[in-house]
């Protein structure tokens, strides 16, 4: 009797096999790292939500918008305390404080290069120096309007500060407009993306590629929200690098609006 030869696998049929194995390990892994991204896409966004509730929690009690935390290196920082220019109306500020009271001028010594002061107004998690952290560990950035328009008769000078100086936001009501955070949908400013004189402070992350290396030519998008000027870029983020470079910042721009009518409610303002 003849005995049936079994027959094996080719070369080819392994191959074909393998190859079907690592395409769906391929898709699965592609899939988990998508479904990671958007979980930590939706965790910035609600570190940023939260940051922002507390800016305002904190007006209700200090009746003023907090200073910005400042940061220049690992040993000149304000360990997430808000920073305060001790002269009423330097800027470029040369001298700085964290000491509280805060002074009654509400001059900062940053405004538009700043980070959430998360210590003084309670926002976490923060990082061993105090300064609050998006998920992939980059700091939480926190800008506010400096200058200001409309304010009632008498006008206030230059120098006078609103949003953050508990007497003058009193004594100017709600006729005050930020004059100078400007949010744009590129670096060149061509469209804007919040309308002028509507801004008084936003909170943002400098997303999963952090702050560093900054390429201006490359990124020129991103750079514009780390060039410590009062403009700023907000857009839908863009990963691969189409018109204006990489782009992975989220912002929340909190509107002066918004800010007076949590005021009013509390019967703060008028």
């Amino acid at each position: 009797m003849l005995k049936r030869r079994q027959r094996g696998f080719t070369l080819t049929e392994v191959a074909v096999v393998f190859l079907i194995i690592a395409l769906l390990l391929g898709g699965a892994i592609m899939t988990l790292q998508a479904q990671t991204a958007q979980r930590t896409f939706e965790e910035t966004q609600r570190r940023l939500n939260a940051a922002a509730d507390a800016v305002l929690s904190f007006a209700l009690v200090n009746r003023r918008l907090p200073c910005p935390a400042r940061y220049v290196n690992p040993t000149t920082h304000s360990s997430g305390q808000e920073s305060f220019c001790t002269n009423a109306t330097n800027f470029p500020c040369t001298t700085h404080t964290t000491t509280l009271p805060a002074p009654s001028h509400g001059n900062c010594s940053v405004y538009f290069d700043g980070y959430v002061p998360a210590v003084a107004i309670g926002s976490g998690p923060v990082d061993s120096q105090g300064f609050a952290i998006d998920p992939w560990g980059n700091r939480l950035r926190y800008a506010i309007s400096r200058l200001h328009t409309g304010c009632p008769a008498p006008a206030p000078a230059g120098t006078t500060r609103i949003l953050t100086s508990q007497a003058n936001l009193k004594s100017s009501g709600i006729g005050c407009l930020p004059n100078d955070l400007d949010i744009c949908t590129t670096s060149a400013c061509a469209a804007r993306a919040v309308s002028q004189n509507t801004a008084a402070f936003v909170v943002y992350s400098t997303g999963k590629n952090g702050a560093l290396p900054l390429n201006a030519v490359a990124r020129p998008n991103e750079a514009k929200n780390l060039d410590t000027d009062a403009i700023f870029v907000m857009r839908t983020p863009d990963p691969e690098g189409a018109a204006g470079g990489e782009f992975d910042d989220l912002m929340v721009v909190v509107p002066v609006g918004q800010v007076y009518s949590r005021l009013i409610s509390a019967g703060i303002l008028p």
